[in-house]
């Protein structure tokens, strides 16, 4: 591909190794349909999205697939396990050309310190019970102040 026409988005030799990771497209069984999009023209257009930082609904059309289609291919391949795999091989032709040293690896993990008895659960006290009644919850309660009902009858309503 960084000869072919993507080789302003995809790196030289990166279409090469992700080819064979990609899983060929599903035939539909009642055929019709579409013509279904080169792998390589949407390979390059998801990988134009993820380095540019663009959204999806911002993809150039000079790419000739819809948003939509990129999108739902990308989601596919997430599914199938394409970036992991590639990111694996990537490494691995690197490490074989002496291109990368691993002696040196740094993890980026987030580190959150779990406090002696942190796992009991307080309710804060904006979320206790509520004292005062909710004015839907007592609708039909004649004894209720917010209530919809009439009042009960006594004897000196009743007389009026």
């Amino acid at each position: 591909m960084g000869q072919g026409t993507w080789s302003w988005s995809v790196p030289d030799g990166l279409w090469e190794i992700a080819k064979p990771l990609i899983p060929p497209s599903k035939v539909r069984p009642q055929g019709g349909g579409t013509q279904d999009t080169p792998d390589e023209t949407l390979f390059a257009a998801i990988v134009y999205v993820l380095v540019s930082d663009c959204s999806w609904r911002a993809l150039p059309p000079c790419f000739g697939v819809s948003k939509s289609t990129v999108h739902r291919r990308f989601m596919i391949w997430s599914r199938a396990g394409v970036w992991g795999r590639l990111h694996e091989a990537v490494v691995h032709r690197l490490d074989d050309a002496g291109l990368i040293d691993v002696s040196r690896v740094v993890l980026d993990s987030a580190h959150v310190r779990a406090k002696e008895g942190a796992n009991t659960q307080v309710r804060a006290p904006w979320t206790g019970a509520n004292r005062v009644p909710r004015r839907t919850s007592c609708r039909t309660r004649t004894d209720c102040p917010w209530s919809s009902a009439s009042p009960p009858q006594t004897s000196t309503t009743a007389s009026r």
